[in-house]
């Protein structure tokens, strides 16, 4: 399952989604924003953009590469949109699994494929007003 939503995550819920007593492994990664300095000034919020039309089938589609890949029972990847505040979870990727291994497997490669396949942007914004597109990359599609 691949969730794109502009509501804040609600991590507990996302745990227990697919929870079940075959599994002895949930492997989770949370990606969260930080207070950052760069290049000498302080981030205070993040905007994350995305291209809702090529990332929805192309975020199924690793998740189910994900299932078939690894000896798990369940994947998620729920990934934020729009304007989030210090602190706050930006994704959440869960796999669950009869043993660990397997699970930590499928959490790096979905990560992993999602940063590298997605159409998703990040721009930064500053305390002194200021904003930035991180790597340079603004959306090349209209949203």
């Amino acid at each position: 399952m691949f969730i794109l939503q502009d509501t804040p995550i609600d991590v507990t819920q996302a745990r227990n989604m697919f929870r079940s007593p075959a599994d002895g492994a949930l492997v989770s990664f949370e990606g969260i924003v930080r207070a950052d300095d760069h290049q000498g000034r302080t981030v205070s919020e993040l905007l994350y953009m995305a291209d809702v039309q090529a990332c929805q089938p192309e975020g199924e589609k690793i998740i189910q590469e994900a299932l078939s890949q690894f000896t798990i029972s369940q994947a998620v990847c729920i990934q934020r949109i729009g304007q989030l505040k210090i602190g706050e979870c930006a994704v959440w990727i869960g796999a669950w699994a009869p043993h660990r291994d397997e699970a930590f497997k499928a959490c790096r490669y979905t990560i992993e494929e999602i940063k590298n396949r997605l159409l998703i942007w990040k721009k930064e914004l500053f305390a002194d007003g200021s904003t930035m597109w991180v790597h340079g990359t603004k959306p090349s599609v209209d949203l």
